[in-house]
């Protein structure tokens, strides 16, 4: 056996590390763990990751390095060891509404190989097998027109292609011809014509110009023997006034005299203009206005404020010009104005959605100017709102109308992305768009037993391995249930990760330090081990694997741990243990293997409460549910669980969050296809508690969301030496003029641009990175200026404001959700997302409870320690004691034990999947037979009983 090789670091003090030293075995599957913030990502990603790819680019040429920018180098004494590094993290994931699973993981691009090479087409008109078509064929169809058509024969040299093309006119200038279209304009070839090299251009040779008349035959079939000699079997008959006809020796309907392009890869790419639907470019989708935004409660009437869409909110007001216009038409059409539009008749909905069909209407109206009577014909609401929307030159307009509109399938190819010609071509029976839709697991049934001819056999042999192999990758992480044509936008962290792991294990790279953050979230525990496989194939083909993982199977399968601690913030940065998950467990100090030793667990509760009412979803339609009934209790905390792809998030968040906030929250949302909600007056409000970042600019921190902010402006501002200045609370802002140092503005810090080399931030020179002015640092609380109380870590706060009651109990809770390391001035674009979400918490549980607010989390988890999740449990719990409703989506079996109600979706993923399997308390779930999750919950509740604890 080869002795252990190790990647050696030396003085780490990227962030919050305290210049530490950790030896990392190489070609081995190495956990990093800790508390949330401790430091393990600094280590991983700013450090190891960011060596490794700064090194990596070291090697390459001045020339190639001028185009990826300067890396920064971290702030580390030496590694040694280090091989190139490649990062799977859950930011990367491309957002981009053309990039799907397919494209991603490149088996798209295979697919679009084997459909060009083996497919065979089809007439998109009637559906009839195309074959090329002959010369006598073309003539015929082309005598085929009206006696004294004038026609031009084109041949298409270029089509689509960049550059000047000087040689391709200059040889049909030699060949004799006279004529060229170029780009739809006719030009003499005598002529100069220069084209932009960097556009794409069409040119077509005019060969021959005719009359169709009897008598033509010969000189037409020499015509278009030369126009195919030209461009390998295409030709174009530009009929004057009429139809432009194009013929291919390749592909063509003779019924339907429809001729196909020939088939290439691109044909079959919707991000290609030669393949993308020319009506959405291949997005599969339109953003159009919707009915049910523009008037949301229909069953008010117009005088009473139905519609509600921007520029007719003021309809209802008798001056005003729109008010005018629906007098006149009800006048007109005869109907009021006081009638609940749900009443109107469908033919009045008509006219007021799509209007009058040009048919005016007298519209009395007195404005500024005086009064008179306008004839209008009323183009309708979406046809004004669009106009408004498309003529608008303000952005915030834009967006404010953007509001109003919901994405609706493309109505011309009906979300499929592709022209029809490129749908009509199929391998087995099936479109390309019907392959891709198909679930994963179904699409490898469907690969394994593929019909092909013997020449189908023979060319695709090799295509076919390939998608074979690498659906098979898709499989082996657990990610069955999706399907090719998935957005990538609409997956979670973790699955982008897998896909990403999928894609890394199909290039079969050797010698490489892969760095995780997370793989697991978002993943049942049923499908950890096919995960924890996936990892283990990748070291034995000779990498190095380091993953920050939470998960107690990735530990248990680990080769080596490294747990980073003992706190989090500036109480972390250390390396508390090393070793094997057995080796952890008998190290008092180190947490972490206190949990996995069961020493620290986390307790089931005594009793569950008991529902305090319910609500019901009725007819659950969303994506793969199917038509389903679901109860939610009331007054207690409820887990959503089931394996990937099951359904929960289109029930929780498609359905039950979006009909809540737009009836509660009087928020825009078009919820998921359901029959309805029944009990929803039994709540007030409906608060959805993400991992989105709590700002964006680095203006936003803790105390300015937690609202904890104003109230120390308010206790600055009535200060003896604030009162004496005359300073109100504006004056200790960083975002106003006033007290701010307006040299930084109020930023603490200044970007100087720095050309090809990254850009440098520098602490301001005026106020030392402080943010205010030198008079507004003068006034003291306590000995502390404004800028000493934002430097402050949560618990430097507590005990400092223990005198004032309505700051203390807001800083409280960001102590009590385990912030207490954080600072109040920390820019929130500094915060992980588990550390955003906490901070929402605590804001939450600062307000006054009203006993009938609904809390909805998706996987609160992602991202948190034991530790963390022991505090997590006892927060949400905190929130259902308050009479409060708590609804999770989680996977993490600590959270679920702890519910007071289970619902389990199921029983498999995607089209297995979009039942409820089992409802009610976790011991009752447990005891149910087809439940995943119960069997796992049932282990949990096990262990619990035997735990050392009690």
């Amino acid at each position: 056996m080869r002795p252990r090789e190790f990647i050696k670091i030396r003085g780490a003090n990227e962030h919050n590390l305290k210049n530490i030293d950790v030896d990392i075995p190489r070609n081995e599957l190495v956990v990093l763990t800790g508390l949330s913030g401790s430091g393990k990502s600094s280590l991983a990603f700013d450090t190891i990751y960011a060596e490794g790819q700064r090194r990596y680019m070291e090697s390459l040429s001045s020339y190639a390095r001028q185009f990826l920018g300067q890396m920064e180098k971290p702030n580390v004494e030496k590694i040694e060891g280090l091989s190139p590094a490649i990062s799977i993290d859950q930011k990367s994931t491309n957002r981009n509404p053309r990039s799907t699973v397919g494209t991603v993981t490149e088996i798209y691009d295979y697919f679009r190989l084997l459909y060009a090479r083996i497919g065979i087409p089809h007439c998109p008109k009637c559906g009839k097998e195309i074959k090329k078509q002959t010369v006598d064929q073309m003539v015929d169809q082309i005598m085929g027109l009206p006696d004294g058509s004038r026609i031009q024969l084109l041949a298409p040299v270029v089509r689509g292609r960049k550059g000047e093309h000087a040689k391709v006119l200059e040889r049909a200038k030699r060949s004799g011809y006279v004529r060229v279209r170029v780009d739809g304009n006719l030009y003499e070839l005598s002529e100069e014509i220069k084209l932009d090299k960097n556009i794409k251009h069409n040119i077509e040779i005019v060969v021959d110009r005719l009359v169709v008349k009897e008598g033509i035959e010969r000189r037409l079939t020499d015509s278009i023997e030369s126009v195919l000699a030209l461009t390998d079997g295409l030709l174009i008959v530009d009929v004057i006034d009429g139809e432009t006809m194009t013929f291919s020796q390749s592909f063509a309907c003779p019924d339907c005299g429809i001729s196909v392009d020939e088939i290439e890869p691109r044909s079959f790419s919707f991000n290609n203009p030669f393949g993308a639907c020319p009506e959405c470019f291949g997005l599969g989708y339109k953003m159009e206005f919707d009915v049910d935004l523009m008037i949301p409660d229909k069953r008010l009437s117009i005088n009473e404020g139905a519609i509600a869409v921007m520029g007719w909110q003021s309809c209802n007001d008798t001056s005003s010009f729109t008010n005018a216009i629906l007098q006149a038409l009800a006048k007109e059409y005869h109907f009021s104005l006081d009638t609940p539009f749900e009443k109107y008749p469908d033919k009045i909905k008509d006219v007021l959605i799509h209007g009058t069909g040009g048919r005016e209407v007298e519209v009395f109206y007195q404005g500024q100017r005086g009064k008179g009577v306008y004839p209008v014909a009323f183009e309708g609401l979406i046809k004004n709102v669009e106009r408004r929307y498309r003529e608008t030159a303000s952005d915030v307009m834009k967006q404010e109308y953007e509001t109003f509109m919901s994405i609706t399938p493309c109505n011309v190819c009906q979300g499929m992305r592709l022209k029809k010609a490129a749908l009509a071509v199929t391998v087995c029976d099936r479109n390309i768009y019907e392959v891709t839709s198909m679930s994963i697991r179904n699409l490898k049934e469907y690969l394994d037993n593929m019909q092909l001819t013997k020449q189908q056999e023979l060319i695709g042999k090799q295509i076919l391995k390939e998608i074979r192999a690498r659906v098979g990758f898709l499989v082996d992480v657990g990610l069955e249930y999706l399907s090719l044509s998935r957005a990538t936008g609409t997956l979670s962290g973790g699955e982008a990760q897998r896909i990403r792991l999928a894609t890394q294990i199909g290039s079969g790279l050797v010698g490489v330090c892969y760095i995780l953050d997370e793989p697991s979230i978002g993943l049942h525990q049923r499908d950890n081990d096919k995960l924890l496989n996936t990892l283990k194939n990748l070291r034995d083909l000779g990498n190095t694997l380091l993953v920050v993982e939470h998960d107690e199977d990735t530990m248990l399968a680990a080769d080596y741990i490294v747990d980073i601690g003992p706190g989090a913030g500036s109480h972390g940065g250390e390396v508390v243990a090393c070793g094997t998950a057995e080796e952890l467990m008998n190290i008092p100090e180190s947490i972490t293997g206190q949990y996995l030793s069961g020493a620290l667990s986390i307790p089931v509760p005594e009793k569950r409460r008991k529902p305090a009412g319910w609500i019901k979803v009725k007819g659950a339609a969303e994506n793969n549910l199917r038509n389903i009934d679901v109860k939610f209790p009331l007054g207690v905390m409820t887990c959503v669980t089931g394996v990937s792809g099951s359904g929960k998030s289109s029930l929780v968040n498609e359905i039950l969050y979006k009909t809540l906030a737009r009836d509660l929250n009087r928020a825009r949302t078009i919820p998921g296809k359901n029959k309805g909600i029944e009990g929803i007056d039994q709540l007030d409000k409906v608060i959805d508690i993400d991992q989105s970042p709590i700002g964006r600019t680095p203006r936003s921190n803790p105390a300015t969301y937690t609202g904890v902010f104003d109230m120390i402006r308010d206790l600055f501002a009535s200060t003896q030496d604030a009162k004496a200045k005359g300073y109100k609370k504006g004056r200790f802002s960083f975002n106003v003029k006033g007290g701010r140092c307006e040299a930084c503005g109020g930023d603490g810090i200044i970007k100087i641009e720095m050309h090809f080399l990254p850009d440098v931030y520098v602490p301001c020179e005026v106020c030392g990175g402080k943010r205010y002015n030198r008079e507004t640092l003068e006034v003291k609380y306590k000995g502390k200026s404004i800028f000493d109380v934002l430097d402050m870590t949560v618990e430097e706060a507590v005990g400092f404001f223990e005198n004032v009651p309505s700051i203390r109990r807001k800083i409280e809770t960001l102590y009590d959700v385990g912030l207490s390391y954080i600072k109040l001035g920390q820019p929130s674009t500094t915060l992980s997302g588990g550390e955003a979400q906490r901070i929402k918490l605590a804001t939450e549980l600062s307000r006054r409870s009203t006993g009938k607010t609904i809390y909805i989390l998706d996987e609160p988890t992602t991202g948190l320690h034991f530790a963390d999740v022991h505090k997590l449990v006892e927060i949400l719990h905190r929130l259902a004691d308050g009479g409060n409703t708590v609804i999770v989506i989680e996977h993490n079996l600590d959270v679920i034990k702890t519910a007071d109600y289970i619902i389990d979706m199921g029983p498999e993923g995607g089209d297995g999947g979009g039942t409820v399997i089992a409802e009610g308390t976790p011991e009752k779930v447990a005891a149910c037979e087809g439940s995943y999750t119960g069997y796992y919950v049932g282990k949990m509740l096990e262990k619990a009983k035997h735990s050392p604890m009690d």
